[in-house]
Parts: C-alpha cells; structure tokens; sequence
C-alpha cells in the first residue's frame, strides 16, 4: 500500500504533469528516490540505482559507489530534499537521460541534484547522483577562500 500511494502522489506531481512517457518514468524515479530517502526506505532507495551506481556527496571526498553508500546510509534516518524546478534530457537513442534539479532542505537551505539514469529491463536506474550546494557569485570568493584555508590545515 505504501509503494502505491507514493507512485499516486508522484503521478500528481505537477513536474509529471504533460511529459512524455519517458520523461514521466525518469520523474517518478527521481521522485521515488527522495521519497524513499525521507522514509529512509533504503530497500526501495538502493533499487532505484544501478548496480554499478556512484552517490557524488557535497564533501570532495564524498565519491560512494553503491555498496560503500548502502553501509553509510543504512545506519541513518534518513533525509529529506524537496525537488523543485528539474531539469531532463535524453542521449539520441534514448537509453541515457541526465537531470539537474533545485532542492529545499531544511538543513541546509538550496542545494542542487544531477546526475544520470540509465534505461534497463527493469526499468529506468540512477547511475549517478550528485549532490551540490550552489555558491552564489557574489559569495563564491569569500567561500572558497574559506575551502582552501581549510584544506591547507
């Protein structure tokens, strides 16, 4: 009951609404993931991804193929990133997309998700997944002189 009410609810999301059948089946897969991250639902979270999946997190350091962020998302409770204005393209033969989209969190305010899914025989899978916080300009020196002071540490 679970998995229909969230496939319901993503079917009425305006980002579905007026889409293409692929584009509508890539929106439900994004929208599936952050779902089942708030539910920290990893059993669906994980089978959204590709087997040979990356997670790109905010930190450099932060490049998790899909096992190793399995073992790292498994003993938490998850987290919630609400997805607004996204953005979805397609490779010519139309087994590839690649998607930006804008993100809301309460932890951390604006954050910015893209990556890349891939078309299988079980459907469309998240291949990559990459997690960033937009510097605005007119803040970018100031913050990344404070990165590199640091790194430099």
């Amino acid at each position: 009951m679970k998995k229909l009410m969230m496939i319901c609810l993503v079917l009425l999301s305006p980002l579905s609404q007026g889409q293409g059948s692929d584009e509508a089946a890539v929106v439900m897969v994004l929208d599936q993931y952050h779902q089942a991250a708030a539910t920290a639902d990893w059993t669906v979270y994980f089978d959204l991804m590709s087997e040979d999946a990356v997670f790109l997190g905010t930190d450099v350091g932060e490049r998790w193929p899909k096992a190793q962020f399995r073992e790292y998302a498994g003993i938490r409770n998850g987290w919630v990133y609400t997805p607004g204005e996204r953005n979805i393209n397609f490779t010519p033969d139309g087994n590839t997309a690649w998607f930006d989209e804008i993100l809301e969190s309460a932890s951390y305010g604006t954050s910015r998700g893209t990556g890349v899914l891939i078309r299988t025989e079980d459907g469309w899978k998240i291949s990559q997944y990459h997690l960033t916080f937009p510097i605005p300009n007119d803040l970018a020196r100031e913050i990344t002189d404070r990165i590199k002071t640091y790194e430099n540490r």
